[in-house]
């Protein structure tokens, strides 16, 4: 029969005593518990919550532990404290769940290698998608995007922003909101690189797989939807990759 682990010190030494777990703040278990309760009920946004004085004896809190979990919520845009009218559910706009994941990579230690990772999981997937339910108006969309950017490729900010809006179009002829979501929460990580790899000139191979994926979506080819995507978000790592090794061997060079 296996023994018990024997507690240990920080430098790995025996320990006469096991550390003491620390407990939740109290104000954080309600919070967890209100959280759990808006979910489990299915409550939509706008929805009116108890007044903090009948949540206080609901949850057996004082009303100061109301105020402490109603405020970690709030927040964390969970509930809307309104003036004159208590507590509501708030609506998570979508926008928002974007946003909080761009902040997280601007700040983050993320190399673009990661980012790309994600991007081409994604994408390759959602063109595909695309192909399949694609409808006249998106049709219309994606070809007007990828002309746009056609048009402006002598413009690199322009032409990066334009590249940006033709892979949103193809997540919107997904018809699931998620994809977008998703696509704008990484967006502005792949921006910068959208600009390098244009201003470089890439900007012609760049045209040349847009157009090669919007006929793939356009015939209803999910096959060959992926297989463009691939190659188009291939030859972008390349570009990015031959970038850096640029970079490198200059900052070499001058060191040397």
């Amino acid at each position: 029969m296996a023994s018990e682990r024997e507690p240990v010190k920080q430098d790995g030494s025996p320990a006469l005593f096991e550390q003491v777990t620390r407990e939740a703040r109290l104000s954080d278990k309600v919070a967890d518990m209100m959280l759990k309760t808006i979910l489990s009920r299915r409550l939509k946004a706008g929805d009116r919550l108890p007044s903090e004085r009948e949540l206080g004896e609901q949850f057996g809190v004082s009303r100061t532990v109301i105020r402490e979990a109603v405020r970690a919520l709030a927040a964390k845009g969970l509930i809307e404290v309104r003036s004159g009218s208590g507590l509501r559910v708030a609506a998570v706009d979508a926008a928002a769940v974007s946003e909080s994941m761009s902040l997280f990579l601007r700040g983050s230690t993320l190399d673009y290698p990661k980012v790309h990772e994600i991007r081409a999981t994604l994408e390759v997937q959602m063109a595909g998608v695309a192909a399949e339910r694609r409808g006249e108006e998106d049709i219309q969309s994606l070809t007007e995007a990828c002309e746009r950017m056609e048009a402006s490729v002598d413009d690199v900010q322009a032409a990066a922003v334009n590249d940006v809006e033709f892979h949103r179009e193809i997540a919107r002829a997904t018809h699931n909101e998620l994809y977008l979501v998703l696509l704008d929460a990484i967006g502005e990580a792949q921006l910068e690189v959208r600009r390098g790899n244009l201003a470089a000139g890439a900007s012609g191979e760049t045209l040349a797989h847009h157009r090669s994926i919007l006929e793939a979506i356009v015939a209803g080819d999910a096959a060959r939807a992926r297989k463009a995507m691939r190659a188009h978000l291939d030859s972008v790592e390349r570009a990015w990759r031959e970038r850096m090794q640029v970079g490198a061997d200059a900052a070499a060079a001058l060191a040397g």
